[in-house]
């Protein structure tokens, strides 16, 4: 395996990595947003409050999710594998 195809498979994981984390803590971060905003127009500053809405939004996420984010893996797994199959035994 030369230095390139595990650089290659490398990048792959670190992309793959983020496309998985980007969209729980996009919904992380709008959901912890609008609670800050609503927190600081009555003045409740719970920490509890904005820490079960987020949990809720983040499972939810997740759930609706999983399919994709299963598929993804599966993707990479078989990126690996062809990798594997390329590289000439040494």
């Amino acid at each position: 395996m030369t230095q390139d195809t595990v650089m290659e498979i490398i990048h792959e994981a670190i992309m793959l990595a983020f496309k998985l984390a980007l969209p729980v803590l996009l919904v992380a971060m709008i959901v912890g947003l609008v609670v800050a905003i609503l927190q600081a127009a009555t003045q409740i500053h719970e920490q509890t409050i904005s820490f079960a809405p987020k949990a809720v939004a983040v499972g939810l996420t997740l759930f609706f999710l999983a399919p994709w984010m299963t598929n993804e893996c599966i993707d990479f797994v078989n990126f690996i594998f062809e990798k594997m199959a390329q590289t000439p035994i040494t």
